[in-house]
């Protein structure tokens, strides 16, 4: 159970779906024509969905933003804030996963993507975005907290041109711990389940501890049956950090400059994180109360 907050709407529109999908079908259909620059297919997308789309009431579910280095861990706050909020979790990388397992159109091009470190395209991004949405407009899911989109200037002008963001939590954890926490995931090759073999323990000039984060075990059932992705390697993961660095400032402005951005630097492991998190966004879980009082 959950105590919203100031950043917290009520509803969704219950065509924000099918409005986000033709927007991108139109961005798609004018991408490759003869337009002079990005500014002419920007203009030219915002006059013509702006005619069709309609004002967006008050009363609707959060529609929130992830932003952070991959394996900062929006992922597992974004899902719990999800679960919480009562609203569906899109995260483009799961996406980019499911899409990569499947015998998809776009696997074979996203494999030669990932294994590189690269950023998958715009347009593949639109794609697997759009298949999704249609998918929640037709469980009748309102709201959203998308976790990974937008990474560029260009994907949140255009997701800006659709619907209103009501805040972007821009999670943010030092780079060793990052490198360390992208090399320690594991993730089970039955159930699917994530998590994470490293203990990270930064200790400051005097030997005081500053940052500590627990490793995230799997049960018994799953300890035998960990595989790490084919693209957490040290190489790998140094050059998405130096990609999502050179990307991620102007996306960060771009949403500082319209009041919209919570900078929030980790604490530590899930313990100490979640409970501040929580408090930074002015919410109550109640069962983690209960869990913790137990």
């Amino acid at each position: 159970m959950a105590v919203l907050n100031r950043f917290a709407g009520a509803r969704a529109p219950a065509n924000f779906y099918s409005s986000m999908f033709n927007y991108y079908a139109l961005w798609k259909a004018f991408s490759s024509s003869s337009l002079s620059s990005e500014v002419d297919l920007k203009s030219t997308l915002l006059s013509r969905s702006s005619s069709s789309r309609p004002d967006l009431p008050m009363d609707r579910n959060v529609q929130w933003v992830f932003l952070g280095c991959p394996g900062v861990g929006k992922g597992t706050y974004a899902s719990r804030l999800s679960s919480l909020l009562g609203v569906p979790h899109i995260a483009t990388g799961d996406l980019v996963r499911e899409e990569l397992s499947s015998s998809g159109p776009l696997a074979s091009q996203l494999a030669e993507i990932v294994s590189q470190g690269k950023l998958v395209s715009d347009e593949i991004i639109f794609d697997l975005l759009s298949k999704r949405l249609r998918a929640s407009e037709a469980k009748g899911e309102s709201g959203f907290i998308l976790d990974g989109f937008p990474r560029t200037i260009r994907q949140a002008e255009i997701l800006e041109g659709v619907t209103d963001i009501d805040l972007v939590v821009n999670l943010k954890l030092r780079e060793e711990a990052l490198l360390a926490k992208c090399l320690g995931r594991r993730i089970c090759s039955e159930c699917g389940g994530n998590y994470n073999i490293t203990c990270i323990d930064i200790k400051d000039k005097e030997g005081r501890p500053e940052l500590y984060m627990a490793p995230l075990l799997p049960p018994p059932n799953c300890a035998s049956k960990l595989i790490t992705r084919s693209d957490d390697t040290e190489a790998v993961v140094k050059e998405r950090l130096r990609i999502y660095k050179e990307t991620s400032q102007p996306v960060e402005d771009f949403y500082r400059k319209r009041g919209k951005l919570l900078e929030f630097d980790l604490p530590g492991g899930i313990p100490e994180s979640w409970p501040k998190l929580l408090q930074a966004l002015n919410l109550e879980d109640l069962n983690h109360k209960q869990s913790a009082a137990a």
